[in-house]
Order: C-alpha cells, then sequence, then structure tokens
C-alpha cells in the first residue's frame, strides 16, 4: 500500500535546494516506509543498512540530515557516530537517532554525552519531520 505524504512544510531552505539524509537502518521494511515517506517531502533520501555502508556513503557526499538506527549490524549507531565524528565532525549536529529500546542505558546515556536529538520506535512521521527541521535549526547556528 503506497505512503501518503504528508506535506505540512517545504523542506526547501528558500534557495529552492533539496535537502539530503542519509538513513541508516537495517530493518527493511521500516526503511523503505521512512524512504518513502521522506521522498514524498520533497527530501532526497540515500538508504543503507549498516554504518559501515553509512560511512561509505559519508566519505562520498555530503548530508543536510543522518537519520540513525542504534542498533545495526557491522557497525552500531554510536560507534557509527564515533566514526563520523573523527572524519566529517561539522555532521555530528545533523544526526537523529531512531531506536526500539528507549530504556537502554547505554543508549541513552551516548544520546546524552552527544546531545543527540533522539526518536523512539515506533514514532510518528510527522515527528520524524519536525526532528529533521529541528536538527537542521541546531546544525545552521554554530
Amino acid at each position: 500500500m503506497p505512503i501518503v505524504p504528508h506535506r505540512t512544510q517545504s523542506t526547501d531552505s528558500g534557495c529552492g535546494k533539496t535537502k539530503h539524509v542519509l538513513l541508516l537502518e537495517d530493518d527493511e521494511m521500516l526503511k523503505n516506509v521512512i524512504k518513502e515517506y521522506l521522498e514524498g517531502n520533497f527530501y532526497q533520501v540515500s538508504a543503507v543498512s549498516n554504518g559501515a555502508e553509512g560511512v561509505r556513503a559519508v566519505l562520498k557526499q555530503e548530508f543536510d540530515v543522518i537519520v540513525c538506527d542504534m542498533m545495526m549490524p557491522k557497525l552500531p549507531g554510536d560507534m557509527f557516530y564515533t566514526a563520523i565524528e573523527r572524519m566529517r565532525p561539522h555532521l555530528c549536529r545533523r544526526f537523529i537517532f531512531i531506536t526500539g529500546h528507549r530504556g537502554n542505558p547505554k543508549i541513552n546515556d551516548f544520546i546524552k554525552q552527544v546531545r543527540g536529538t533522539m526518536l523512539a520506535k515506533p514514532f510518528r512521521m510527522d515527528d520524524l519531520i519536525e526532528a529533521i527541521a529541528f536538527v537542521q535549526v541546531k546544525s545552521s547556528g554554530r
């Protein structure tokens, strides 16, 4: 069943530039749902299944927002963040972490330590759009 996008706001920055999102999610169905929803809301999305693929994507191009699952095979979200912090530190303010492990103390401590934005699964897609807008404002105000 196709997702009907909810277009509550324009995602361009006034200059018509499409925002590019890197999505890291190992659940194939959820990854496709998020990707389709964001694309329906005028975002360009590069979707990968783990942190190792995410590192390769970041080395190839720039992203306006990174939506990162915390629990992934090969390279989990915290280790992916650490790798990005070393390679492209300016991207660290652009992260939105997503997790189904809301009560996990290790994840909660990490999110606090990096002052990250987090959405707990399951989340509403409108909440993701709001989090993206928040991160864009946060990352532009150095």
